[in-house]
């Protein structure tokens, strides 16, 4: 499955599993939502609503799609969180943390660069939908 998440000044795809959180999602597509900023992670609400999978994790790898129980949001990180080991080091001491806020459950991954998300900004428009064949 693969899901196109859009903003004003741009667009990236994402490779989804099948999990119970990410069925779920599949099933609210299309949906728009406000962007939120938290360090090099993009986040937003969704319409849906689940508790932890029991894989969920708080430190992952930039890319990751991840959802956020506590705040019913998938969360994109690309780089270092508040929370993250080295933050406010220099890039060459921050090893590659992403720490998000809470455990989280993991959906898939952002397809290609997942730095393309730090042009989104606080308050953009966010737009995700489902990537049929004939819109790839």
């Amino acid at each position: 499955m693969q899901i196109r998440i859009s903003w004003p000044t741009g667009q990236l795809t994402a490779t989804i599993d099948d999990t119970p959180t990410s069925k779920a999602l599949m099933g609210v597509l299309p949906f728009s939502a406000t962007a939120l900023i938290w360090g090099e992670e993009v986040y937003f609400e969704t319409p849906v609503s689940r508790g932890p999978e029991p894989d969920a994790r708080q430190v992952v790898e930039p890319g990751t799609v991840a959802f956020w129980t506590d705040g019913d949001a998938l969360a994109l990180p690309y780089g270092p969180t508040p929370i993250s080991r080295g933050w406010g080091s220099p890039r060459t001491e921050f090893g590659g943390e992403c720490r998000l806020a809470s455990p989280c459950n993991i959906l898939g991954r952002i397809d290609g660069d997942p730095r393309r998300l730090a042009s989104v900004r606080a308050g953009d428009p966010i737009r995700v939908e489902p990537v049929t064949p004939d819109r790839a």
